[in-house]
């Protein structure tokens, strides 16, 4: 198991295939400064977040506060993070033509036969 460092986080680049599979920079929610901090410094920020290293100097401790909704975000770094953050916790849409019913009522059920004959006047 490789040991996670600070050095070794600011040297990774983050990337979210999940949410941008064609990078930060060209999915138009990000700014060109917002999406070169979040590459650089993201895969710091999640590791700061998530637990995996503690927080050593004092824009860690900064980062952090912010995060959690403690202090304002002052750097673009920060910002850009929590604009990240937002972004995909935003819920997913369905489809653009609406969303199917998830049940039917036990009414409709009920007087709906799959026996009803149709007469059809084929004359007219």
């Amino acid at each position: 198991m490789a040991i996670v460092t600070r050095d070794s986080l600011t040297k990774r680049v983050f990337s979210d295939v999940k949410n941008y599979p064609y990078g930060f920079s060209r999915s138009g929610d990000f700014s060109i400064n917002e999406s070169k901090a979040l590459s650089q410094y993201g895969a710091l920020y999640a590791a700061l977040v998530d637990g995996v290293i503690s927080p050593e100097t004092e824009d860690d401790h900064h980062f952090i506060d912010s995060a959690f909704g403690k202090v304002e975000p002052e750097t673009v770094s920060e910002r850009a993070w929590l604009k990240y953050q937002k972004r995909i916790s935003r819920p997913k849409l369905g489809s653009f033509y609406g969303n199917k019913p998830s049940h039917l009522n036990d009414d409709d059920d009920a007087s709906m036969s799959d026996d009803v004959e149709l007469e059809v006047d084929m004359d007219s």
